[in-house]
């Protein structure tokens, strides 16, 4: 077990004033089957009444809605998550994880991919393990990509990351979770915080003996205490930590985020 410190911060500028400004946040870890979250703090500027739910994918859902002209949006999540990998408790998934979804549809490249993941599946001992399976598909995953900021956005697909063999996490684990549920395994997306300072990080999970496995392709390697969960769901579009519409102008907007995640003694 660790005790992770999690400070994720969000900046939004406009190039001139928003008004009408709706949003969606889902931005806090939760309590859940490898993880404990305490102290969890939120902060927005402008300040406004939030009104929080939980969502069918169990991930915490704070909506609110500022209709003052304003430049700027930030919110900042602050928290400690004591996070034991090895202790997973047993948790019941839903059937969806088993089918493709929208930005996981596979097409030629995918599929190609696919062949290769099931000839190293079918080369394991016949006791090979669902996890074991999803390492042959993290590892192939891994070497057909280039880690390449800036190359794909949040509508990219699964097949057109992998068509062009370049992409940041989120790719990876389209690309991961397609293959996966291609060849039986029940597979679905977290967006979540990986220990140390930079941004939010995405990985999968497997389903296996009642609990959900965590291995991440962009590294290609398991998932251990070093990672907070924030959300899950079929793809990035369920675990979307911030989205928003607002009236405006002609206006721009540029985004700065940062997440930091750090250890500290028990």
């Amino acid at each position: 077990m660790k005790k992770l410190v999690f400070d994720y911060e969000m900046k939004l500028s406009f190039s001139s004033p928003v008004t009408d400004h709706r949003f969606q946040l889902r931005c806090i870890p939760t309590t859940g089957p490898r993880q404990q979250v305490v102290d969890v703090e939120v902060r927005l500027e402008p300040e406004v009444e939030l009104d929080t739910t939980v969502d069918s994918f169990d991930s915490v859902v704070m909506t609110g809605f500022i209709p003052e002209p304003h430049t700027m949006f930030n919110y900042s999540v602050t928290g400690i998550a004591f996070v034991d990998n090895e202790h997973i408790k047993p948790e019941i998934h839903k059937p969806l994880y088993r089918f493709n979804s929208a930005l996981t549809i596979p097409g030629p490249t995918i599929n190609a991919l696919i062949e290769t993941c099931k000839a190293r599946i079918d080369a394991l001992p016949s006791d090979g393990t669902p996890v074991d399976q999803a390492r042959e598909v993290m590892d192939e995953v891994f070497k057909a990509f280039v880690y390449t900021p800036a190359s794909t956005t949040i509508r990219t697909t699964a097949e057109e990351a992998l068509a062009q063999h370049k992409g940041v996490c989120q790719d990876y684990a389209h690309v991961m979770l397609s293959v996966c549920r291609h060849v039986g395994l029940t597979a679905r997306y977290i967006a979540g915080l990986l220990d140390g300072e930079g941004a939010t990080h995405a990985w999968v999970e497997i389903y296996h003996e009642n609990r959900w496995i965590g291995l991440d392709p962009t590294h290609n390697r398991m998932v251990d205490d070093n990672y907070i969960t924030i959300a899950h769901g079929r793809d990035y579009r369920d675990c979307m930590l911030d989205i928003g519409i607002f009236s405006g102008c002609n206006v721009e907007q540029s985004q700065w985020v940062n997440a930091s995640v750090h250890e500290q003694e028990l």
